[in-house]
């Protein structure tokens, strides 16, 4: 198995025999507004372009993951994601409460059930809950879910998505102990209110939690996220990390063996 950071949460999860697409945002830098508002410097998103190989990547994919895409989503996907999966006709697999919304936007969905383990591939899927923000804000949220995936002679894989650190999250670590999982750790926040993903602190706790790799994403690519890829690094670093978190720049592959 091999893992390609394209930006923000959107990943290539490359298998012997399917290549994964997860949560695209395919827009040009700058093409949606800002997130946020109270600010003297407003940035539109994505605030980083696409990596030069994103059109090689997309030329291999032969199926899609989405774990979240209403309320507003973009992040995970956007108007050019959306013609691109629906001009390619490639599946899209997503929770059963998103599959209505999706399939109104001509996309070939392929529905997954929340309540047990699903067929996927060559293999299973299971879902975890996410907890996309807490409060007043988390009242507004779309909360979705990760996908803890298992493929026939593959590693393990737990894409949490949008999430915070949640019980539910570190029980799927804790009892499943995947060998690797993808997290997002840019601590977006909103003009009010809490976090609404994970950020430093909960990476290096999940690292405590788990026996496997660690994948950050969801870093330097929207203007709600402020933590930075060298910030991460330093933590990593300084808690003698670096052997199990990878913090991988847009673009780049990680061999996932």
């Amino acid at each position: 198995m091999k893992i390609t950071q394209i930006r923000n949460a959107t990943i290539v999860i490359h298998y012997e025999n399917e290549v994964i697409l997860v949560d695209p945002m395919l827009a040009p830098k700058g093409a949606i507004p800002p997130l946020k508002y109270l600010t003297t410097t407003r940035t539109r998103n994505p605030t980083a372009p696409l990596p030069y190989n994103t059109d090689k990547l997309l030329d291999s994919v032969t199926a899609c993951l989405i774990t979240h895409c209403q309320k507003g989503h973009f992040d995970h996907l956007d108007r050019a994601a959306a013609k691109w999966l629906r001009q390619h006709q490639i599946p899209v697999y997503c929770s059963d409460k998103d599959a209505r919304f999706l399939a109104r936007k001509g996309l070939n969905v392929q529905s997954l059930s929340t309540e047990q383990t699903n067929s996927f591939l060559h293999g299973t899927i299971n879902l975890i809950p996410c907890v996309h923000g807490e409060g007043i804000i988390g009242r507004l949220m779309e909360h979705g879910h990760g996908f803890l995936i298992k493929q026939a002679n593959e590693p393990s894989l737990y894409i949490t998505g949008d999430t915070l650190l949640t019980d539910d999250v570190r029980h799927c670590i804790t009892s499943e102990q995947p060998e690797w999982i993808v997290l997002p750790a840019g601590g977006a926040q909103f003009d009010v209110g809490g976090h609404i993903i994970m950020g430093i602190e909960e990476v290096l706790e999940v690292a405590t939690l788990s026996k496997g790799n660690i994948v950050a994403n969801h870093l330097e690519a929207l203007d709600h996220c402020p933590v930075t890829r060298s910030q991460l690094m330093d933590s990593v670093k300084e808690q003698l990390l670096t052997d199990k978190v990878h913090i991988p720049l847009d673009g780049a592959t990680i061999l996932a063996s």
